[in-house]
């Protein structure tokens, strides 16, 4: 078969082709099937069931990308807005209302409604190679309505192989190994202990544990610190238990959540969709499933290709130092979305430019 039927997903080497159902409601997800799955960070699901799925690399685009120009993106919040959520974010931990909020902004261009997602997949494969990259290209069906997300996400958010269930939560972020500061591992293990209480809510008591703590990552362009929390989920526990306990993923919002929630709605401009939510799929024949936090990911929304970007804010953050780390994580993908080639690590300056215009 050439080209790329319509209505499909790929996720961990397996490629899902020909809808027949569709539902936001999670529960629908113990009943059996093979799902693919965008939650967003609104909590709004979205999720869509297969009838044929099958090993399959990422399947080849039906042309090349054709993306937006580099000189096209804006910002939901320029330098001077963000940094001042940073200092706005640090007087609440000095009053004693939150420990850590994630101060997100989201890149946005016009985007050619024919520019094909397996193409930007492709792209993203060979540029941005990531351990749980995805598609999901998919009309409106069902009362569903339709999605095209294009993920190169780094981080785990929920794995679930039977009853066991893991998180593996990324907080601290630098070029090297050595730009991780104290400031990071004291964030990592802040959400670590985040998400620990939310996995308790739906796992059996005593099984929760830190399996990995504040382990180094490399990926494109830049390092994760990156620790792992497991436990097995208590009987009768099914997928809508599981996202009311653990949405928004920890990692992208902050602690204690409640309070980092409130901070986030105040300070960002426009809401986050499919970023820093779930995107990934669920097998409920197989027992098992693999959701990323919707990181490192790109969307079409209303003609425009979106992309968000964020840093984890603490009282020991450095306003600036924020604003350059968005600018880090966004710089690699944007340019390749851009069709900005990547040299040694980095992308040309066009394209990083454009991710940090002020929005006009």
């Amino acid at each position: 078969m050439t080209g790329r039927p319509e209505g499909a997903a790929w996720f961990a080497g397996r490629r899902a082709t020909g809808v027949v159902d569709a539902t936001s409601d999670p529960a629908r997800l113990d009943a059996g099937g093979w799902w693919a799955v965008v939650a967003t960070f609104e909590e709004e699901y979205r999720f869509w069931r297969f009838a044929d799925v099958r090993d399959a690399p990422l399947p080849p685009p039906s042309g090349p990308w054709r993306g937006p120009a580099a000189d096209s993106w804006r910002t939901s919040l320029d330098e001077q807005a963000y940094v001042a959520g940073v200092s706005q974010i640090r007087h609440r931990v000095l009053e004693g209302e939150v420990y850590q909020v994630n101060l997100c902004r989201v890149l946005s261009a016009p985007v050619d409604p024919d520019a094909d997602p397996w193409a930007l997949a492709a792209a993203l494969a060979t540029g941005n190679p990531a351990p749980y990259a995805g598609v999901v290209d998919v009309p409106a069906f069902g009362g569903v309505p339709a999605t095209r997300v294009v993920s190169a996400s780094p981080e785990l958010f929920l794995a679930r192989d039977g009853d066991v269930v893991t998180s593996s939560p990324i907080k601290g972020t630098g070029r090297t190994a050595a730009d991780l500061l104290p400031k990071d591992e004291a964030e990592n293990v802040m959400i670590v202990d985040l998400v620990r209480n939310d996995l308790q809510h739906v796992c059996v008591p005593g099984t929760v544990e830190v399996t990995a703590l504040l382990a180094v990552e490399q990926h494109p362009g830049l390092v994760h610190l990156v620790s792992t929390v497991q436990g097995r989920l208590r009987p009768g526990a099914g997928w809508a238990d599981l996202f009311a306990a653990t949405m928004p993923p920890g990692s992208v919002s902050g602690a204690p959540k409640s309070s980092a929630l409130r901070a986030i709605a105040d300070l960002e401009p426009v809401p986050r969709g499919p970023y820093c939510g779930a995107v990934g799929f669920v097998d409920a024949d197989r027992g098992s499933a693999r959701l990323a936090v919707g990181i490192r990911s790109f969307w079409w929304d209303d003609g425009e290709l979106r992309f968000g970007t964020g840093a984890g804010i603490t009282w020991g953050s450095d306003p600036q130092a924020e604003w350059a780390e968005t600018e880090l994580k966004a710089r690699r993908l944007v340019g390749l979305a851009s069709g900005v080639e990547p040299r040694d690590g980095q992308v040309v300056a066009t394209a990083a430019a454009a991710a940090g215009q002020e929005d006009r």
